[in-house]
């Protein structure tokens, strides 16, 4: 029974030895953690607001908006649109978007695209096609489905009467899917 005793004793430190090189070199090549972008697709509605204008003094001050975003999984890459509506004008802004996360719940980013533009007057972002910016924010609401946006659209040579650049800032709420 001795020697049974001496091997059960040796399989033991063998083992606890074993257990402990693993964890040594588990933790000597483990990353450090890093936030991931935001989960989640969202739709959303809110109010857009600008303070500019074309060289006859006309823009919308303020408009509806409704914003989307498409996440590409695994991706800092999410596709944007935002529509603006209500009063004599209107417009769609599709942008392509590089997120970068700041938290857990927490997306900064940057989108380029184009302003789409209708109406007899200018909307928030102008009154014809030009190429965008737009800088923004996204919160998720932790333990929700809800999502605060806000961001800014920077339109170049967005206006008929005078190559002005339009801007708008805009907030609101979605709903993540």
């Amino acid at each position: 029974m001795d020697s049974c005793n001496h091997w059960s004793k040796n399989l033991s430190a063998l083992s606890l030895v074993s257990m402990l090189l693993t964890g040594i070199l588990t933790l000597a090549t483990a990353k450090p953690a890093q936030a991931q972008a935001a989960y989640g697709s969202y739709v959303g509605i809110g109010i857009a607001f600008s303070p500019t204008e074309d060289s006859n003094g006309d823009g919308e001050d303020f408009q509806g908006v409704i914003a989307g975003r498409y996440r590409i999984l695994e991706s800092p890459i999410s596709i944007r649109a935002q529509a603006f509506l209500l009063g004599d004008s209107s417009a769609i802004v599709p942008t392509i978007s590089f997120d970068v996360p700041i938290s857990w719940q927490t997306d900064v980013y940057l989108g380029a695209g184009i302003a789409f533009t209708g109406g007899d007057e200018p909307s928030v972002v102008g009154d014809t096609t030009s190429f965008v910016l737009q800088p923004g924010v996204d919160y998720i609401l932790p333990n929700s489905n809800l999502v605060f946006f806000g961001n800014a659209v920077i339109a170049f040579d967005a206006y008929r009467n005078g190559d002005d650049i339009a801007a708008s800032f805009q907030g609101g709420v979605g709903i993540q899917f």
